[in-house]
């Protein structure tokens, strides 16, 4: 019973269809005889009607071959005319050869008019239906304009159309010879003439449709329009939507509503005075905010960009994209792609004095804190010992500047990936206070939105395949910044820096995770499944908090606060450790971890960080393993030595 209803509910519009169709056929056939007869009144014969039931009969099998009935009417375009057409003219036929085939008298002029009424009947109702459809549409869409009317404009224009949210009323392109022409009735206008046509047309967006113009050509449109005070959207091509390249959900806009505050606009001449001209290396150059630094500092136009990383498909990735972003922006500058380990001085020391490096930028680190949480040693060797390393090849070779890239998980940390930070930037204090050959200094921000293992990312895949977003818990809070405005925190920072200072971002309130999941969903079109909402699209799951995380995050130490010459960013003054104290838990480190001993890393890492507070035990997972025995390191060789007091001394 229920598949039959499922089967009724399913064909009962077609088949409606398809009843008003003929009752369309018989009136034309009626109105074609009256005509012919000049209004004499007539009979319907038995042979009459055997032929007008023959052409019903055919009419029908005809239209539902041509697919007339698959089509969605307010969707229909030239094929379902031409259908239209086709079935009219073979239902005009059909009558001519069954009154021949009947005797049923019907004259000869009458298939002909029956024609004429048939597909004024049949065509122009779908055609009224269809232009109801899109004026009840037209009232509630936004107007916009498309700038470029060439294939990409007209394909976004017939997507539009269709659509339920935007109504395109003006087009716009450079091309002197396509201004004042129609596009499916819609005028394609100069450029110039922009700011009136906006305001004469009430345009509310103006949508970017030109994938084949080159990337800087489009930057100089877009920037140019949004000086003028107008809203930009680019869209892609079709070629890059099918790669990928381009998603209904926009990240950028999402980052925007996520953000809740104005991004913060660099100081330009900041930056340039440490980049411009200048030999510049970044470590870690492969990663989210690496490869950022990159990007951005191509643009300063630096003497040398030297880009060090240990992943060589992430080194590969941005040495492309930068070789693409100076093809597309006509500039050359010298950059060069290293593989090595921030952690081998020798190697870094060897960098820096054959290129004549003059600033750093090191933002080579672990920081996903349940993986550093799992692997305690290997997230002390590189945070720690290979900032240790990186500044000491800097002192050594004559660096001008060391910006340290930070993260407000140092701040009274409680996971090993934030008190490793910590102690990286306490090392970095000490340097400064003893060294005045290098001006040190150090940026702490927060999460970083579309970074790898960011949440958005991930909360959009698991969007994408219909839930659950897992949140560890309801009241867990982050700051929030993009990409780009952390790049160019650190890079203003360089050239404001004192030895040692540490610099945070004033990022505005803190963003509840638990909310954020909520604006995602919604923003991406779906709902939220919950008690209030049981049919909901998407589930908002609470998984718990990971080991080493907690609920929330700070930026600062203490109280002691300063500005600097840009209005959003301060000076932190936090306490150091003494350097004797510094250098013997230094060399303590470094010897615990040539002996992968975990317990003893972290005692040392309790030791030095005095805010730090772990949440939970040791949970490295190759020294969990060991059955109550830890690896330990002597000459090459792993001995197992037992998990004691003793054995960490």
């Amino acid at each position: 019973m229920t598949r039959l209803l499922r089967s009724v509910h399913k064909n009962y519009k077609p088949a409606l269809m398809l009843f008003h169709d003929l009752v369309m056929l018989s009136a034309a056939f009626m109105a074609a005889m009256s005509i012919r007869l000049n209004g004499v009144a007539w009979a319907i014969e038995s042979e009459m009607l055997i032929c007008l039931g023959l052409t019903l009969g055919s009419s029908s099998f005809i239209f539902l071959r041509l697919g007339l009935y698959r089509t969605v009417i307010r969707y229909m375009g030239q094929q379902a005319l031409v259908a239209v057409l086709q079935g009219v003219t073979a239902s005009a036929v059909v009558l001519a050869v069954a009154s021949y085939l009947t005797y049923a008298g019907v004259p000869r002029s009458v298939p002909v008019i029956y024609w004429c009424f048939a597909l004024i009947a049949v065509g122009g109702s779908r055609w009224l239906v269809r232009l109801y459809y899109q004026m009840a549409m037209e009232i509630h869409k936004t107007r916009v304009a498309i700038y470029g009317a060439g294939t990409a404009g007209l394909q976004l224009y017939k997507a539009l159309v269709h659509g339920e949210i935007y109504k395109p009323v003006a087009f716009f392109d450079d091309n002197a010879a396509k201004q004042k022409t129609l596009i499916d009735g819609v005028l394609v206008y100069n450029p110039g003439n922009i700011l009136d046509v906006v305001a004469e047309r009430d345009i509310s967006e103006v949508l970017l449709a030109m994938p084949g113009v080159p990337k800087r050509r489009r930057r100089e449109i877009t920037r140019d329009l949004r000086e003028r005070g107008l809203v930009v959207k680019v869209i892609p091509g079709l070629e890059e939507l099918v790669d990928g390249a381009g998603r209904s959900s926009d990240l950028s806009q999402i980052y925007e509503n996520v953000l809740g505050r104005a991004p913060v606009e660099p100081e330009k001449s900041l930056i340039a005075s440490s980049i411009s001209g200048k030999v510049v290396m970044v470590t870690g150059a492969g990663g989210s905010i690496g490869s950022e630094l990159c990007r951005q500092i191509a643009h300063w136009r630096p003497a040398h960009l030297i880009m060090l990383e240990t992943s060589e498909f992430a080194l590969y990735q941005i040495e492309r994209e930068l070789y693409q972003q100076q093809l597309d922006e006509g500039e050359q500058i010298q950059v060069t792609a290293l593989l090595g380990d921030v952690r081998d001085r020798a190697r870094m020391a060897e960098i820096i004095d054959s290129f004549s490096v003059q600033t750093i930028y090191h933002a080579a680190a672990y920081k996903h804190v349940p993986l550093v949480e799992q692997n305690v040693v290997m997230g002390a060797d590189n945070n720690v010992l290979g900032t240790m390393s990186v500044l000491e090849a800097a002192e050594a070779c004559g660096v001008e500047q060391f910006v340290l890239v930070s993260t407000d998980k140092a701040v009274r940390p409680t996971n090993v990936m934030g008190a490793t930070k910590r102690l990286a930037e306490l090392i970095c204090q000490d340097f400064g206070r003893r060294f005045n050959k290098t001006r040190i200094c150090m940026v702490r921000f927060g999460n970083v939105l579309g970074s790898s293992g960011s949440v958005i990312p991930l909360f959009s895949d698991q969007i994408n395949a219909g839930g659950p977003v897992t949140v560890t818990h309801p009241k867990v809070t982050r700051y929030f910044m993009t990409i780009p405005e952390a790049a160019q925190l650190v890079l203003q920072a360089g050239s404001m820096g004192r030895n040692g200072d540490v610099f945070v971002l004033d990022m505005g309130e803190p963003v509840r995770i638990y909310d954020l999941a909520r604006r995602l969903i919604q923003i991406m079109g779906h709902s939220v499944r919950d008690e209030e909402n049981p049919e909901g699209d998407i589930e908002i799951q609470i998984t718990g908090l990971r080991p080493g995380e907690k609920l929330y995050e700070e930026l600062l130490l203490g109280d002691s606060v300063s500005g600097t010459d840009h209005p959003m960013i301060m000076r932190a003054e936090e306490e150091r450790l003494e350097s004797e104290q510094l250098q013997a838990l230094i060399a303590d480190l470094r010897e615990a971890c040539k002996r992968y001993d975990c317990t003893r890393v972290h005692q040392l890492l309790q030791s030095a960080v005095r805010d730090y507070n772990p949440r939970q035990s040791l949970v490295d997972v190759v020294w969990s393993r060991q059955e109550g025995e830890a690896p330990v390191r002597k000459g090459g060789e792993v001995k197992l030595l037992p998990v004691s007091g003793e054995a960490v001394k």
